[in-house]
């Protein structure tokens, strides 16, 4: 055999060995936590036809890998624990996964406001007493799972494998802060492992992390569809990070997502479409991970001063709340929640609010009340419910406010307008009748529409026993201006709000 040929026949055994490698993807690892009391999806390549065993605990399963070189297990539903045990998948090599948890897993995803970590970020001001939550934060059985940005790490990162919860690895994975509060209060109450997925990316919008088969559903979003997966509709690459931030962690089994994003996409203008973007979102990761009760929770945006920022879209004062009211709309997709924010940032300047301890807890005192049964007393802001006219007042009806609705400051409720046929807005007086307000205003005689806190840096008084703010609304379905007209661009924007007495 000449020289050349021993080359090429060493070099295709050598290819077919790799090919044979048995694989998994990187969401499994050392020190991950497997979802309890659901059946477990192991899974990954090697070579054609190839026989593979998973072993874990006392459960054993085996499978021929396809055509294609795919193969998968599932593992029998496990209970919690907190025995360290090996996952062990054998076939022409042998996988070893160690130090492995059973317990809850959560996948929390978003733009910035998610993406922002425990301390100091650059061009950002750091969270609320940083440095003692960071000195505090060792928790081994607390563990993470940072998938970086595109899915690529950078040389100075830690990501791409799971780690105990640490000072160290806090710092070294720039985990999201709103995502660590709420693991950690799982793992105090729960009393089992718990596993957080995170896998956000500042600054982008609702359509990059939808599954492309998604837009399928809703009329409105044919134009994303129609378009190849990765092209850009409306200045945004769809589906780019579904695809390189998302789907490689799909279908890692797991409780439920939390989703923390809307600023962009409120930039962009977006209104009552948003709601139909959630669902394809929702719905489209679901099908992915064949979970369609699977809840999502997701957080109520901040007030901030979206009509100062400079853009090529300039907006009004109105933007940021119809996109609340998208918020609000999607609540009535299955299984989802919603916590509020907008009592937890003072400085309507700053879109990065700095307290994510809250959004952790309000996100984790809605899992644990829904998902785990475990009483946790209110956990759910005041929403509108109805509205009754009575001659000059107008009553309106909240739900979750049992126990009555009060104030924060033990002032009267703030931010409420009431408005006649003649489609103007005036403050009005407002009065807590336990679960109520009553509205009135001697500008207007026979009220027929209220707002509430309708405004972008909108801070009303009024919340429920447990402290929770009632949410921003409208009950009229008046026309709303969301970007300015060239005319309203040149003069400075005013910070009036309808429902604040001049």
């Amino acid at each position: 055999m000449t020289p050349l040929r021993f080359v090429l026949l060493f070099t295709l055994l050598f290819t077919q060995v790799l090919k044979a490698e048995v694989t998994c993807p990187a969401i499994f690892g050392d020190h991950m936590v497997l979802q309890r009391d659901r059946p477990v999806k192991i899974w990954g390549t090697a070579l054609a036809g190839e026989c593979v065993v998973v072993h874990f605990g006392e459960q054993e399963h085996s499978t021929q890998a396809g055509d294609d070189g795919a193969w998968s297990v599932m593992l029998s539903p496990l209970k919690a624990s907190f025995t360290p045990r090996s996952l062990w998948i054998f076939g022409s090599n042998t996988l070893q996964f160690s130090d492995v948890l059973v317990g809850e897993v959560w996948l929390c995803s978003g733009q910035s406001n998610m993406e922002k970590q425990i301390g100091p970020r650059a061009g950002q001001k750091p969270t609320d007493n940083w440095e003692q939550e960071l000195a505090a934060s060792g928790c081994p059985t607390l563990r993470l799972f940072q998938m970086p940005r595109r899915g690529k790490l950078k040389p100075s990162e830690l990501g791409l494998c799971w780690v105990p919860s640490s000072p160290e690895n806090l710092k070294a994975t720039a985990f999201s802060a709103a995502a660590w509060h709420f693991g950690r209060e799982l793992s105090r109450v729960l009393g089992v492992p718990i596993g957080l997925i995170h896998s956000s990316y500042g600054g982008t919008r609702i359509e990059a992390w939808t599954p492309h088969e998604a837009f399928e559903r809703a009329p409105s979003l044919a134009a994303f569809f129609k378009a190849p997966a990765g092209s850009k509709v409306d200045r945004v690459e769809t589906c780019s990070l579904y695809d390189t931030m998302i789907a490689p962690l799909a279908p890692y089994t797991l409780r439920g997502f939390l989703w923390y994003q809307g600023e962009s996409n409120c930039m962009n203008t977006d209104t009552w479409i948003y709601t139909d973007k959630m669902k394809a979102l929702i719905e489209g990761w679901r099908t992915v991970w064949q979970l369609p009760e699977a809840p999502f929770y997701y957080v109520y945006l901040a007030p901030w001063q979206y009509s100062k920022r400079e853009s090529k879209q300039p907006l009004t004062t109105l933007a940021m709340p119809m996109l609340w009211e998208a918020q609000v709309k999607a609540l009535a997709i299955p299984y989802t929640g919603l916590v509020p924010s907008s009592d937890i940032s003072p400085d309507v300047g700053d879109i990065h609010p700095t307290n994510k301890r809250d959004v952790g807890l309000r996100l984790a005192r809605l899992a644990l009340s829904r998902d785990y049964r475990i009483d946790q007393g209110l956990v759910e802001a005041p929403r509108f419910e109805g509205m009754h006219c009575e001659k000059e007042t107008v009553r309106i009806d909240f739900i979750h406010a049992e126990g009555g609705l009060k104030t924060r400051d033990g002032k009267a409720p703030s931010e409420f307008s009431i408005a006649g046929a003649d489609q103007v807005f005036y403050p009005a007086m407002a009065v807590i009748k336990g679960s109520s307000v009553e509205l009135s205003s001697p500008a207007v005689k026979e009220p027929v529409a209220v707002r509430h806190g309708f405004h972008e840096t909108s801070f009303p008084n009024l919340v429920n026993q447990g402290g929770l703010p009632a949410l921003p609304f409208r009950t009229d379905s008046w026309p709303v201006a969301v970007e300015r007209s060239a005319e309203e661009n040149k003069a400075p924007v005013t910070e009036t709000k309808p429902g604040t007495p001049q």
